[in-house]
Parts: C-alpha cells; structure tokens; sequence
C-alpha cells in the first residue's frame, strides 16, 4: 500500500512558526504532525506501507526533504518526494505524486490528526474518513444512502449532513483516482479555478464506484495556534494513556514540579517553577520562577519570571516578565 500526503501549503494561519519550517514538521508532544499521522495510518490499515510521497513545493528546502524521508524509514516504506509546482488544487496535489497512484493507496492531508480504528470492508472501492461536527457548513461533508456515502457536498449553508470529511481517504485502486484526475485536466474541468479532489469522486461515484464512511473517535485540526493548544493536550493525554515515555531522564528538577501530562525533552531545566499540565517543552529550554500551564514550546528557549497559559512558542525566545522593554518581531501576537 502507499500513501500521498500533499503538504505543499505554507501554513500562513500557524505564523510565524510556519516562517522557519514546515507546518507538518511542527513537533507535539515531542513527535512531528506528519510523523504522527503516518504512524496513525499504518496503525490503523493493518497493511504493510511500501510507499510515501510527501508532496510539498521546491523551495522547502533539502532539511526538510530530509526530515520527510526519514520518518518513512522509521517505518520501514520507501519515502519520496515530489513537488507540486502551482497551486492548482487538491486533486493536483495529489497528481504530482501519480506514479503512487497504482493500488491500493490512502491519501491523507498533513494538517490533521485522528484517532480511530475499523476494518476495511471488502466491498468498498474507497473509504473517507469523516467526523460528526456540530457545524457541517464550516466543512465538506458526505451524503449518506444507508452505509454508503451518496453524494459529496462543499461547505453548504443549507444542512446536507453532519459527516465532515477529515481530509483521508483510502483506494482499493489509485488508477481509478488517477483516471478521473487526468479526466479532470483533458476536460479542465475546475472548481474556483482549481482541480479539485471531490469532483474526481464525484465521477468516481457516477462510474459506479463505492463510497462507504470511516469513523473516527478523535479529530484534532492544527489549523492555528488556539487551535494547535489545545490539540497538544489532548495528544498528551492519548500519549500518556498509551504509555508513552514523556519526560526525558536528563531533566534537572530544582525547587520545582511537573504537573503531568506534559513533555518534557531532554536537556530541560526547571529551577524555581512549575510546569504543567499539558506543556510540551522542546530541548534545551530553561524555565525560572516560572509557572508554565496549557502551552505548546519548541527548542531553545529561557523564560524568567514568566506567568504562561494557553500559548503556542517557537525556538530560541528570551522571555523575561520583569522586563522594562519589549521587542517584538514580525508576525508575533500578544493576545
């Protein structure tokens, strides 16, 4: 099996962490979105992963690249990298990687997390994964005939379903995918001036195709940064109930506490405060007489007389509550 995530996007709503790298190369709790999602896939398709093409665009850099490549060798598939050159939408995104486009294959985009677990039924041409939402019209939703999706439908103001789409789907056959996108390019047919993923379904499903609906337990966006607070604690909540190692043991711990769950990675020194609960605090970072609570932090970081909550931070910030002038640069918020 492969999978494509298309990861071409700049993440301009995550600014400015966005500005140094990649948005799904973000770490929580210590793990990159991308390498979360992946592991979630591979988890939950039960099948060898032979594949992955992480679709991004040319100028993200060989580090990136690098990154990228690695996190399929951890798993065992080969990783590649192919470039989408314009932004001419979902269903070209997913094109740029059309030599993966050949059997069964799960195209999942790199701005979500989820947890969930199903069998994939046998007569299913594809599944999608969606998720009940309170408010279908902020989100594509399917259209449902018993078990089998019907219809898809964009961000309608009028109640279609309440079934968003997350934004992974699954392929018996990628050449069925890969025939209704290039159909889409012979006829240019467009949507908003783009090639878009659900009208390739949508032929899909008039040429006979089965849709059928995967649930998820779990839907975690990563879309700004209130957003991606609040996904960092419930993904230290699932990795503390998973078991999974979150404090690292070099960690020096003077006059101090950690209220779990938190990650705490290595090289951390916490003198005179308190951490915790749901802190993802990156390498190196010092914190003093501090107290810390709800925040998302990467590397490098020195916070003094600090008194934080519900914060996304990048790396290498100097941050003093007893200050007499503040610096702040592009793209920062105080809120």
């Amino acid at each position: 099996m492969h999978i494509i995530i298309p990861m071409a996007g700049r993440g301009t709503r995550l600014r400015p962490h966005t500005i140094t790298q990649a948005k799904p190369l973000i770490p929580v709790g210590g793990t990159s979105i991308a390498e979360r999602l992946v592991r979630e896939i591979a988890k939950v398709m039960k099948q060898p992963i032979d594949k992955i093409s992480f679709v991004i665009k040319k100028d993200f850099g060989k580090e990136t690249e690098s990154k990228l490549i690695k996190i399929a060798d951890d798993i065992g598939a080969i990783g590649q990298i192919n470039y989408q050159v314009q932004a001419l939408g979902t269903a070209d995104a997913i094109y740029s990687a059309k030599d993966l486009l050949d059997g069964p294959v799960v195209v999942a985009y790199a701005d979500t997390l989820f947890k969930g677990s199903f069998e994939l039924k046998p007569e299913a041409d594809s599944v999608i994964w969606v998720k009940k939402v309170a408010d279908p019209s902020q989100f594509g939703v399917v259209k449902m005939k018993g078990d089998i999706i019907e219809g898809f439908v964009e961000k309608s103001i009028e109640f279609v379903s309440d079934l968003a789409i997350i934004g992974i789907y699954y392929f018996k056959e990628g050449a069925q995918l890969k025939k209704e996108i290039e159909y889409l390019y012979e006829q240019d047919i467009k949507v908003g001036g783009e090639y878009q993923l659900t009208t390739a379904l949508e032929n899909m499903k008039q040429n006979g195709a089965v849709f059928m609906p995967g649930t998820v337990s779990d839907w975690m966006d990563f879309g700004n940064p209130r957003i991606a607070v609040e996904t960092n604690a419930k993904i230290l909540q699932y990795d503390q109930k998973e078991g999974k190692k979150m404090i690292a043991d070099d960690i020096q711990l003077i006059d101090s506490e950690i209220i779990e769950p938190c990650y705490i990675a290595k090289g951390v020194k916490l003198i005179n405060s308190s951490v915790g609960p749901f802190v993802s605090l990156g390498e190196n970072c010092v914190v003093e007489n501090s107290n810390i609570e709800n925040a998302l932090i990467q590397n490098n970081n020195i916070f003094k007389n600090a008194d934080i909550q519900n914060a996304m931070i990048g790396s290498h910030v100097k941050y003093d509550g007893n200050f007499e002038f503040l610096n702040i640069g592009d793209y920062s918020t105080l809120e």
